[in-house]
């Protein structure tokens, strides 16, 4: 499928005319027009802007590098040379570069791909580095092994934690901090305060959350983990029942606007407008807005189902089912809300700690609601279950 036919598909998903994507990109109807029927080549910029406006979430970024790559006829990273060049520590710029584009892919495969599997491949690229890291290198080359070596660890640190393995989490976490700060990269020390904020927000140590929150913020200034580290400072607080939660929302979108849009929105470790309504989504639900829950959960789900019905990120759709059954709990309907609840606990990619969490509080809320119904003991079996 070339990128023209997915643009058009994404297009007809979202029930948009040309002049529709036209509208909201700024280029014309008829150049829309050549680039969906492949007489005009895209620009990187036009992809990125429709990727945006379609929220694509990176399928139309992917769609053209893919198109690219194939012009080439190559792979995007040949991963068994990859292999050989670093074991005879070849850290020319060629294979630094090779080894970013494995990484970033990698991270682009957290939300769906199999978390035993993805640990594993990322301990393996991870060995590799450290192996060059204990070699000589220059400069350069060895602030750009860290760096990559900083993303790998993260990376497994997440899977570790959605896998129910704390101490091994905690440990890579750790690891991920101090290859950041030995590399000077404040971000990635930014994601290491991140994790640490998520495994405290999932274990029900909300101040602690919010410490470590902060001080990712006060570490990584103006970048996407810091609009990540609000929302996480958001989360908590609601938890709290604080007030100023709007506030502290917005604050985080305004940052958002003015980041540039990530070049694979798909990665982990990017923050785009789409996973916003995500992060604003659990705020309004603990706070009690339905409303606001009930749209956030819907327009996440809609973004997150590709054209042929494939679920580009399976957990925060789980989390979205659990948040109408939420809402359908609130409204009066038992049969919905539960349904919803199992929904969310079966099948795709998850986040134990963190599915647990919201499943947990939904089940409270269904046994306040509705104590002594069978669904209700129905779906607390289910969760036990998980």
């Amino acid at each position: 499928m070339t990128f023209g036919d997915r643009m058009r598909e994404y297009r007809d998903h979202r029930g948009w005319s040309l002049g529709d994507l036209a509208r909201a990109t700024h280029y014309s109807r008829g150049h829309l027009s050549n680039v969906e029927n492949g007489r005009k080549t895209p620009t990187e910029e036009l992809v990125r802007v429709c990727d945006r406006a379609l929220r694509a979430k990176g399928e139309l970024i992917g769609a053209f590098e893919a198109e690219a790559v194939a012009r080439l006829d190559m792979t995007p990273w040949e991963t068994a040379e990859l292999v050989q060049r670093m074991q005879v520590s070849d850290t020319t710029s060629r294979t630094l570069e090779t080894l970013h584009a494995t990484v970033e892919e990698l991270c682009c495969q957290y939300n769906r791909r199999d978390a035993l599997e993805l640990r594993r491949e990322a301990h393996g690229w991870l060995q590799h580095v450290v192996d060059l890291l204990h070699r000589p290198t220059g400069l350069k080359a060895h602030q750009e092994l860290l760096v990559a070596g900083g993303w790998l660890a993260l990376l497994a640190g997440c899977v570790e934690y959605d896998l129910g393995l704390r101490s091994a989490a905690e440990a890579t976490r750790t690891a991920a901090v101090q290859l950041g700060v030995e590399a000077e990269h404040q971000e990635i020390v930014g994601w290491g305060h991140e994790m640490t904020a998520w495994f405290a927000l999932t274990q029900g140590r909300f101040r602690q959350a919010i410490d470590a929150a902060q001080r990712g913020q006060a570490a990584a200034k103006f970048s996407s983990v810091h609009v990540q580290l609000i929302a996480q400072e958001a989360k908590a607080k609601a938890r709290l029942g604080e007030p100023g939660l709007q506030d502290l929302l917005e604050s985080g979108r305004a940052m958002l606007e003015r980041l540039p849009y990530p070049d694979r929105p798909d990665n982990h470790f990017k923050v785009d407008p789409a996973k916003w309504d995500y992060y604003s989504m659990d705020v309004h639900r603990i706070g009690g807005d339905n409303d606001r829950a009930r749209a956030h959960a819907q327009t996440v789900i809609r973004d997150n189902i590709a054209p042929d019905g494939t679920e580009l990120s399976p957990m925060r759709i789980s989390e979205c089912r659990l948040t109408l059954g939420f809402v359908a709990g609130r409204e009066g309907d038992l049969e919905q809300a539960v349904g919803l609840g199992l929904d969310g606990l079966r099948d795709g990619r998850q986040s134990r700690v963190h599915l647990l969490m919201v499943a947990g509080e939904l089940d409270q809320e269904l046994r306040s609601r509705y104590a002594g119904e069978g669904m209700v003991r129905d779906f607390g079996e289910a969760l036990r279950a998980v």
